[in-house]
């Protein structure tokens, strides 16, 4: 299956290319978009912020499991002076303090994962109108991710200029 998907997206693009090669004056360029993000100055913003988040929970995290470990040394230390029942009840309580413990660590994880996602589809609403103009102001017809650009002229690449124009643009975001 996956070999048939590749041979129909290598199709695909060659007919997109002999179709643009046969129509007159067609310019194709290619655009890193994910280069954009990382180094433009609001992606470097975006980054920024969220590896400072990061840090902050890894510090957090790592004190309050801490204090699990220190806990679990304990209560296995008070196993031959505790009577079963109360050993029990002080394991389901820790048990239940590691369940909640990870459930607020996912928790937090995933509402990090979802700001990143959130603001860099804000980065490429804020994007996509300058490619647009500059598509547009310097007649180029089609525009494909450079990932998908096995070689091509380095003058066709319009990373940079777009790049420009998004750091003239925005450098940061309101969060």
């Amino acid at each position: 299956m996956g070999h048939l998907s590749k041979m129909k997206k290598i199709i695909f693009f060659l007919f997109i290319f002999l179709n643009i090669s046969i129509s007159s004056n067609a310019e194709i360029a290619y655009i890193d978009i994910n280069y954009i993000l990382k180094t433009s100055n609001v992606g470097k913003y975006l980054n920024s912020h969220i590896e400072k988040k990061k840090i902050e929970y890894d510090k957090k995290f790592k004190e309050i499991e801490n204090q699990l470990v220190k806990k679990e040394k304990t209560l296995i230390s008070q196993q031959n002076i505790l009577n079963k029942e109360e050993f029990d009840n002080k394991l389901k309580a820790l048990t239940k303090e590691v369940q909640d413990y990870r459930k607020n660590k996912k928790s937090k994880l995933d509402n990090l994962n979802k700001f990143k996602i959130d603001n860099t589809r804000e980065i490429l609403k804020k994007l996509n109108p300058i490619i647009t103009n500059y598509v547009d102001t310097n007649s180029i017809s089609i525009v494909l991710p450079k990932k998908n650009i096995i070689v091509g002229k380095k003058n066709l690449d319009i990373t940079d200029q777009i790049l420009n124009l998004l750091n003239n643009k925005i450098n940061k975001l309101d969060f």
